[in-house]
């Protein structure tokens, strides 16, 4: 490859290239490094959690972790990844700007939301007994602490490494050479100075409007005529890469970047002529992305959504990122004009925005990346298309139940595939479905197109709702309602994150119905990374329920009823407390009680006292959460038969489990919902069983993996600490992600030999 070519060969989907016919998912062929040694990722402590009293009562704040700093500890395990030397290098790049991401997203959602509290002087304690004024001090503390770490990450550990193994250089721009600099000047005067837009601040030019999530350079100026000082803005443009490839006078030179502000800082002095460049120093600013609705009141959701959008763009600033070198009086002069308090400046000694390090992680070096893995099709879809009885997928799933496991079984081939034949089957009459979130050019929105303009009759429920995806689904429903198919903008009140769809088709017997119920949204691109399961059914009792469901959500018919499903808010409370109960009972009695559940947070208050309950009563209760938990483990007397396990890796846990040991006679149930009080209380949800006792065996496999993986798996104490597993000397390493791998491509071989 040429020094041109390996400059911009960017691998914009390294998980996804296409496998050769024998699927090899071992890591990547180089010398490995030595394992870092376990460590404890822990709550600061200023904020360790208190001590349970003798005789304290499940609702005693002591026995529950702060959410917001459970989420912190969540981060700190991203974090991880990206000093974890197992990991490929690249992949350690990408889960920098993951955590910076994640970051990004915590701070305008969660501290946006702990400071509105704040400003409306809410004094009701979270369940941990904090008030939203003792959450934003702690908050501060734990942010604080991470955002050095991350930065340190960047700059001491990865930076370095990436020049030393991999001849990656990220330079600063006194690092090149004259002629570089020359070159990059260039450069910097043809594609960069036409479309800056330097704003000064003086009685004529107000303070400027700073968009959220932006890289600015503030620049201070003095005048050396009148011999006064002024103070300018420069917007970093978004339409150029972060990191700029390093020319010189042959061309550019191979895998050295320079990030762009530099460039920028360096010449700002030819957007300002005549005046003398005191300083220039980045910084950047993150706006409150909780901002008020009221449902009830709206007339008209999509409108009352679009000027939410509006609201957002100028919606109060709640942190401001800064150089550590900037001056006190640049500082004091931006936090003044944005109204921040000291605690809400961050200082950061490196590289602000660490989301840019998603540019260097998609470099195409596959050497240095997790090796490609590529969706197989599900053993149960394998044969379609070969036989007279498994022409189409309808005849498919009308032999059995289908369950998909994404990403390590093909989204494309099942689910979309499922849709996409639905559009254009003449014998389909009807296709129902819920978005939450898709992607781009959606084949599955446009397969629903394709079916409004065969004349089916399509509707299809949008979450105009949806956190930072409102605005790409409000272009979606619209794109939908003018090619004729029947829009519902979700339900006043209530967001609609239910993952369902609904096909009915003519057949010789009479209608029949075919449902897909899921885990996780109609988006092929996250279904490459997100693990999610899919039920491909035409179980008419399932049928049944959610063609009842789709009744509620586009008739707002609130009483229907429900044979097999849980639907929240209405019947799926009290069925899981019903399933808790069960157990305790059968625990009593036979001393059989067991629930394994997986999802990606816990912090239903009602949900973790029943469970506390149960581990009272002896039931043995393993939880498989991802992220964030406000239930305290192995609590003497309250919690010491449940533990939490939490698995991070290069796929993201999507899923959400629940097994019931029934006494032998095994529940399983697959869906949207997380224990979260959002997900049981305030938005409709779906949950449905699993039945089919092959694919119930799969799934309790499923849950056994997870439990006994060794290599990403994080175990909470009642401490709040998690500790890293690490296979014992002599032991098989056991890696959740490459068994299901495994697993998968194995069955896909032996349904090929079939």
């Amino acid at each position: 490859m040429s020094a041109k070519e390996s400059l911009r060969a960017v691998d914009t989907g390294s998980t996804v290239e296409p496998a050769t016919a024998e699927p090899d998912i071992d890591e990547p062929a180089i010398e490995p490094l030595p394992p870092v040694q376990p460590r404890k990722i822990a709550l600061p402590k200023a904020v360790k959690p208190q001590l349970v009293p003798p005789g304290a009562s499940t609702k005693h704040p002591a026995l529950y972790f702060n959410q917001e700093l459970s989420w912190i500890d969540f981060n700190w395990r991203v974090l991880h990844q990206a000093l974890d030397e197992r990991t490929p290098l690249l992949e350690r790049v990408r889960f920098v700007a993951i955590t910076a991401s994640n970051l990004d997203e915590f701070i305008q959602k969660r501290v946006g939301g702990l400071k509105r509290q704040e400003a409306a002087l809410v004094h009701t304690l979270s369940p941990d007994g904090r008030t939203p004024t003792q959450q934003l001090s702690i908050l501060s503390q734990a942010i604080s602490l991470m955002h050095r770490t991350m930065t340190d990450t960047w700059e001491t550990t990865l930076k370095p490494v990436l020049q030393q193994t991999a001849n990656i250089a990220i330079l600063d721009y006194a690092d090149l050479s004259a002629s570089q600099k020359e070159a990059m000047h260039t450069y910097f005067r043809s594609q960069i100075y036409p479309i800056l837009t330097p704003l000064t601040v003086d009685p004529g030019h107000p303070f400027p409007f700073i968009s959220n999530l932006s890289l600015s350079l503030a620049i201070i100026l003095r005048n050396p005529v009148l011999e006064s000082m002024h103070f300018a803005r420069l917007k970093v443009p978004t339409n150029q890469p972060r990191f700029l490839p390093v020319l010189d006078t042959d061309g550019p030179l191979p895998l050295h970047f320079l990030p762009v502000e530099q460039l920028i800082a360096h010449h700002v002095d030819e957007l300002f002529s005549g005046l003398e460049i005191i300083s220039v120093h980045p910084f950047r600013i993150t706006r409150n992305a909780d901002v008020s609705r009221d449902e009830e009141e709206a007339t008209d959701l999509l409108r009352m959504i679009s000027e939410e959008l509006r609201e957002r763009r100028f919606a109060s600033v709640v942190r401001l990122e800064v150089a550590q070198d900037m001056p006190a009086e640049e500082r004091n002069l931006l936090m003044r004009e944005l109204d921040l308090k000291p605690e809400d400046v961050y200082e950061v000694n490196g590289l602000l925005d660490l989301t840019g390090c998603f540019q260097l992680a998609d470099i195409n070096l596959p050497e240095l990346k997790f090796r490609p893995w590529t969706p197989v099709i599900p053993a149960g879809l394998i044969h379609e298309g070969e036989t007279k009885d498994t022409q189409d997928i309808f005849a498919i799933i009308r032999q059995g139940d289908l369950l998909a496991h994404h990403p390590y079984e093909s989204f494309t081939a099942s689910v979309q595939q499922l849709i996409e034949e639905a559009a254009n089957d003449p014998n389909v009459l009807a296709i129902k479905q819920t978005l939450y979130r898709t992607s781009k050019e959606s084949p599955v929105v446009k397969a629903l197109v394709r079916a409004a303009e065969q004349d089916k009759q399509v509707a299809v429920l949008v979450e105009v709702t949806a956190r930072f995806d409102e605005a790409n689904n409000i272009e979606w429903a619209r794109m939908l309602e003018n090619s004729g198919v029947h829009v519902a903008y979700g339900l006043v009140g209530l967001k609609t994150h239910t993952k369902a769809t609904l096909i009915v088709r003519k057949e010789s017997t009479g209608l029949r119905t075919y449902c897909h119920i899921g885990t996780g949204n109609y988006n092929p691109k996250t279904a490459l990374l997100y693990t999610d399961l899919g039920l491909l059914t035409c179980n008419p009792e399932l049928g049944e329920d959610i063609v009842n469901l789709f009744h509620y959500l586009t008739g707002y018919a609130l009483h229907q009823t429900y044979k097999k499903v849980m639907v929240a808010p209405q019947n799926m409370r009290k069925t899981f407390n019903d399933l808790i109960d069960r157990e305790i009972d059968f625990q009593q009695k036979h001393g059989t009680g067991k629930i394994i559940a997986k999802m990606n947070a816990l912090d239903d208050i009602k949900m973790i006292r029943r469970l506390y309950e149960a581990s009272q009563a002896g039931v043995k209760i393993e939880l498989i959460i991802r992220g964030h938990s406000r239930l305290r483990p192995g609590l003497p007397g309250f919690s010491d038969n449940i533990r939490i396990v939490s698995i991070l890796g290069r796929f993201l846990e999507h899923d959400r489990i629940y097994y019931f040991h029934n006494n032998g006679q095994p529940l399983t149930y697959i869906g949207s919902a997380d224990w979260r009080g959002r997900n049981l209380d305030d938005r409709v949800e779906l949950i449905t069983p699993i039945e089919e006792p092959g694919l119930q065996t799969r799934l309790i496999r499923v849950l056994e993996d997870a439990l006994s993986d060794n290599r990403l798996a994080w175990d909470l104490d009642a401490d709040g600490n998690y500790t890293l597993r690490y296979p014992e000397p002599d032991s098989e390493e056991r890696n959740f992600h490459k068994i299901l791998m495994k697993q998968a491509a194995k069955r896909t071989k032996k349904a090929i030999r079939l």
